[in-house]
């Protein structure tokens, strides 16, 4: 495994970190979510995401449990808070008593006296934002958390909030986790080049595209039993699956890959790392050996040509 700092910070993140969206207290049990993140760490992955919102606070415990016993400074734990934990009105967004109360909460589920890196997992326009950067830094000062960043924000609310620590002298975000893979690109335009000057650190969710990088949903076949595309409740954002000729450019794609040495999933994961504004992937894991598999993409390197050739594969020509 190799390791990258998180954007210009000094913090250094795996290449390639483990994550719990759909997995942890979720469809795995606890065996399976501690064989999964120990296997991780076994292979080098150190950094390990999740969230308050991921079944309503089950991911961040059943983490807990997965890396008891193991070495806290060895370890680079992410959360983050936005979406509602309860009805409550105040139990949602971006404001300092539900950052302040999201912080402590985590720290309790996660069984840490802190947070590596804590992250606003959307942009919330009903709270001011010198609100919400004066929150943070309170917690980043007490030590509670060591580095903030934000997901999925435009690449103007991101300047702003830089623009505002600066004014504040508070401490700026260090990372932005925005969706991106061979299929979903539009971070490239404004967000990747915003967040590279102002020394933000990039950790991608969803690199293979919800799973359709890794090939295994074939054209004119209903998805594979026990994936991700054949549970209604998982899978209500892969439209993709239903674009057949995509889904045949993606086979050809695979073949690609296979004749440069690798798997699909591990060429999709190494196209990303090809961009210097990236700091890690996050991937998920059902069992230990896919894990394995995508922790192989570390240091994976292909000359520019053969990456330019794959994007025309995946474009059909274009």
């Amino acid at each position: 495994m190799e390791y990258r700092r998180l954007g210009r910070y000094g913090i250094r993140v795996s290449e390639v970190s483990l994550g719990g969206w759909l997995t942890h207290g979720r469809s795995l049990d606890q065996d399976a979510t501690t064989r999964v993140v120990r296997r991780a760490f076994e292979l080098g992955i150190t950094t390990f995401d999740t969230a308050d919102a991921y079944n309503r606070g089950e991911a961040e415990r059943a983490l807990a449990k997965a890396i008891d016993g193991l070495r806290r400074e060895d370890l680079v734990l992410a959360t983050k808070c936005y979406f509602p934990m309860s009805d409550n009105p105040n139990d949602r967004g971006l404001s300092r008593k539900h950052i302040f109360e999201s912080v402590h909460a985590s720290l309790r589920r996660l069984n840490t006296d802190y947070i590596d890196l804590f992250q606003f997992h959307r942009f919330d326009s009903e709270s001011p934002l010198d609100e919400t950067i004066r929150a943070i830094d309170d917690l980043v000062r007490q030590g509670k958390v060591l580095y903030w960043g934000v997901s999925e924000w435009q690449a103007s609310q991101i300047a702003e909030a830089v623009g505002i620590c600066r004014d504040l002298n508070a401490n700026p975000p260090a990372s932005n986790q925005p969706n991106y893979s061979m299929l979903h690109r539009w971070i490239e335009a404004d967000v990747m080049p915003t967040c590279a000057r102002l020394g933000l650190g990039l950790v991608v969710f969803s690199p293979l595209a919800q799973g359709i990088l890794t090939g295994k949903y074939l054209p004119g076949h209903e998805p594979p039993a026990g994936s991700r595309g054949a549970d209604p409740s998982s899978n209500m954002w892969m439209g993709m699956l239903k674009d057949q000729a995509l889904l045949k450019r993606v086979q050809n794609l695979k073949a690609f890959a296979q004749e440069h040495g690798c798997t699909l999933a591990q060429f999709a994961l190494a196209w990303i790392l090809r961009r210097p504004e990236v700091s890690s992937v996050i991937v998920g894991a059902t069992r230990p050996e896919q894990v394995e598999e995508n922790a192989q993409a570390s240091g994976l390197r292909f000359p520019a040509e053969v990456f330019q050739e794959a994007e025309r594969i995946l474009t059909g020509g274009e």
